[in-house]
């Protein structure tokens, strides 16, 4: 590969790290007004850092290389790694006595909003770093949008904004100039959470709850300031409020901002949204009559709670209102399927994502017809818009990986000595970046921490390929990619 794409690749990983290092001020003025000693480990790592990423971005600068592919998806890793190692110092060098693997694991998911967790004692943790795992949230957020929006699209491995940004009909983009988007987005990401928070704020959280729950709900990621997540608030406004504000952050952003900048309700008809929405109505009824039945609850507690987690799950946020794992099988199995869902693609969700399940859908039903009616043509079509061969290529590539990986996940997994539910959950949590998993360890009452080294950087690993849409990750292990 050429020596100008690495240097580039690493300018603009070098300037990601100069952003974060200045961020873990805040946790340390946090820890310093509170009195807590963790203050001089994040003005340390912030300063350390921040002299490291600024040394390597004044030796890489002017290494403007031309965009190509290559570029893109180096890009897309460093900042990645970049990002998780960066935001591991502090939880290794502070006082909770996180070693490595461990500290990794607890970076790793928190920029990939993946939200699960090997901290116990949540509740008396330093409130800096408590409010680190939120910013490196919200950040991991800002990223995979941004990901998912501007750069997979153009590289052909993920993302419906293919058949608008990418088209060159410039009519269905968000805005004609870049700045002006990014802008937008911006303007809507810090609004919604702004919004998110007071509500959590006039509804009874604290100040400090507030803020974090808010950055953690809108990234999508589900760190929470307490061990009993939301279920520390037995509040249903609350309960309901973080499920509205859940299934938002689940929305394409592109159509969020035409929405609302532009007015353009016709931008709601986006058929992944339908999907997206139908999926959460079912799922939620169907668990709901299961609790109201089998469980004995009020049909109104069963609904909320049952909406809270759904919702949670197939956002791939990880929040949970109570132990979903005591619902009964066909609840436990629901949500369990539910896990490999995810929301819709210019998110901060994980998952597979509705518009490749339209496409799945729409190919199958053209694949029967034609079955019926073998000399008809029957185009796969994503609502009006026929789908191009390559992307229906690329999304079936896609969801034959994700499966195949989360199937040799959950040997890996079980080859470290777990059993088969944590093995085969664990597995598709980490790489769909959902969080909790099922069974006694690493469901939604557990934590990661029981797991030994080489099982949490195998979910490393996974968390890792989920976030950055698997075949963005799996190029690089091609030969091809580093020859000239």
């Amino acid at each position: 590969m050429h020596g100008q794409t690495i240097r580039s690749a690493v300018f603009i990983a070098s300037m990601a790290g100069l952003y974060l290092s200045a961020a873990m001020l805040v946790p340390a003025m946090v820890d310093f007004y509170s009195g807590n000693p963790d203050w001089q480990v994040f003005a340390v790592a912030s300063f350390a850092v921040g002299a490291i990423c600024l040394a390597s971005a004044a030796a890489n600068r002017g290494a403007n290389a031309p965009f190509s592919r290559r570029l893109g998806f180096l890009v897309v890793n460093l900042l990645w790694i970049t990002l998780s190692v960066t935001g591991a110092i502090p939880f290794y060098l502070a006082s909770l006595g996180l070693d490595m693997a461990d500290a990794l694991f607890e970076s790793v998911s928190a920029v990939t909003t993946t939200g699960a967790t090997v901290i116990s004692g949540l509740d008396a943790a330093p409130p800096g770093l408590l409010l680190w795992r939120s910013i490196l949230q919200w950040f991991g957020g800002i990223g995979i949008v941004a990901m998912g929006l501007l750069v997979l699209p153009f590289l052909k491995v993920g993302g419906f904004t293919v058949f608008k940004i990418e088209s060159s009909d410039t009519s269905e983009k968000p805005f004609a100039r870049f700045a002006v988007f990014v802008r937008a987005f911006f303007a809507i990401y810090i609004g919604l959470t702004v919004i998110c928070a007071i509500l959590y704020r006039v509804l009874g959280m604290s100040d400090f709850d507030a803020v974090n729950h808010a950055m953690t709900t809108l990234a999508t990621g589900g760190f929470s300031t307490h061990d009993a997540s939301f279920g520390a608030f037995q509040s249903p406004a609350l309960i309901w409020t973080g499920t509205i504000f859940m299934a938002i952050a689940g929305l394409p952003f592109s159509v969020l901002i035409l929405f609302a900048v532009r007015g353009r309700l016709d931008a709601l008809g986006d058929p992944q949204i339908f999907a997206y929405g139908g999926l959460l109505l079912v799922l939620t009824i169907i668990i709901a009559l299961s609790l109201r039945l089998s469980q004995d609850e009020s049909f109104g507690i069963a609904l909320t709670h049952s909406a809270f987690n759904v919702v949670s799950i197939v956002t791939t946020t990880g929040f949970a209102s109570t132990d979903y794992t005591l619902w009964g099988p066909l609840a436990v199995t629901i949500l369990f399927m539910a896990t490999f869902l995810g929301g819709c693609s210019g998110s901060t969700s994980g998952g597979i994502k509705a518009y490749r399940l339209v496409i799945i859908a729409s190919s199958i039903r053209s694949g029967l017809l034609r079955l019926i009616y073998p000399n008809s043509v029957r185009p796969v079509r994503y609502g009006s818009v026929a789908v191009e061969p390559d992307m229906q290529r690329t999304v079936f590539l896609f969801v034959c990986a994700y499966v195949g990986i989360w199937a040799l996940g959950s040997i890996a997994l079980a080859a470290t000595g777990l059993d088969v539910e944590t093995a085969i959950s664990g597995s598709i949590t980490a790489l769909a970046n959902v969080g909790p998993g099922i069974g006694s360890v690493i469901g939604p009452a557990g934590s990661f921490a029981p797991l030994g080294d080489p099982a949490k950087l195998i979910l490393i690993f996974l968390m890792l390929l989920g976030r950055l849409e698997i075949l963005a990750v799996l190029v690089l292990l091609m030969p091809a990619f580093w020859r000239e």
